[in-house]
């Protein structure tokens, strides 16, 4: 049973806002013990999200529904080995990418913070998120207002330490702004990525693996970003530019020297697997043709502390 109360903004304007009793993230690295995944009930067809959807619509290519369910329980089964909670967000009819969780909200210290989506058949995604929130007595940190931002360009790479990602496209410098006024009022330091919009979010050219390691794509992430994190003692698994595309960088880190990917992420996995980190690798490839990958389907409610 949480401890928390459900509240629809837990942010304090002034800052030092108490962190949850019961859910809460700090890192992307902590032990993963409750996880929000979206529902795939509606997910029926391909729909033009990114380019590489376009082109897959333009050439005929249909979504393969059985093998998509099939390869989502897979996912969920990978969670539950590494012993964390899988929590479905509620199915909404009009929302086929609720599959998506991690566009539309992202988790913090303090509570959920509720996105705002740049496509407008996705902006409904929110409700059925904070229908969940208000079940769990889960509060909400507070809303984006000042433009689009998703959840796949936020990234709390440690404690204290926030990179935001936006290309103007799904989110936005404005938003990205915003969110750092208040995370900078909590003392945490926010470095900005700004990228060229072909990439669609931060975590398909970055993510974290341990506490101390992160998969970075180099040809395309600045030296300021890299700079940034090797002050934070940050090293870097550089993945070529080819295996950007397929979703390569889009992983999870479960805690404890464990990571989950694509199976298509084979040339991080055996980079992982000889550094001694157990790697969970599920094949993904019906679902990633919709236009997102693992890190993209789930969202952290409770990480162990950093």
């Amino acid at each position: 049973m949480s401890a928390d109360v459900f509240s629809l903004r837990h942010r304090r304007a002034e800052g030092a806002t108490t962190p949850l009793a019961h859910w809460g993230v700090n890192s992307e690295t902590g032990i993963l013990r409750d996880v929000l995944v979206g529902p795939i009930d509606h997910l029926t067809k391909i729909l033009p999200t990114n380019s590489m959807n376009r082109r897959l619509i333009a050439q005929g290519v249909e979504l393969d529904i059985a093998a998509s369910r099939s390869q989502y329980q897979d996912v969920l089964d990978c969670f539950r080995d590494a012993g964390a909670t899988v929590h479905i967000t509620p199915a909404d009819q009009d929302l086929p990418l609720q599959i998506w969780a991690r566009d539309g909200s992202f988790m913090t210290p303090w509570g959920m913070i509720i996105g705002q989506m740049a496509q407008w058949w996705r902006r409904g995604e929110y409700g059925p998120v904070l229908d969940f929130c208000a079940a769990q007595s889960l509060p909400i940190y507070d809303k984006v207002t000042a433009g689009a931002f998703e959840g796949g360009d936020f990234m709390m790479v440690a404690p204290g330490s926030l990179l935001l990602g936006y290309s103007g496209q799904r989110s936005q410098g404005e938003a990205a702004q915003q969110i750092a006024r208040w995370f900078t009022l909590e003392g945490w330091d926010v470095c900005f990525y700004e990228f060229d919009p072909y990439f669609v979010h931060a975590d398909c050219t970055i993510a974290m693996l341990t506490d101390s390691l992160a998969a970075v794509c180099k040809s395309v992430v600045p030296k300021t970003v890299m700079d940034w994190l090797a002050l934070r003692g940050i090293d870097c698994i550089d993945v070529p530019f080819e295996f950007v595309g397929s979703l390569g960088i889009n992983v999870v880190a479960l805690g404890n020297d464990r990571v989950l990917m694509p199976k298509q992420s084979d040339f991080l996995a055996a980079q992982c697997r000889a550094l001694g980190l157990t790697v969970y690798d599920p094949d993904v490839s019906a679902i990633t043709m919709v236009g997102g990958g693992i890190h993209c389907m789930c969202q952290p409610l409770k990480r162990d502390p950093l």
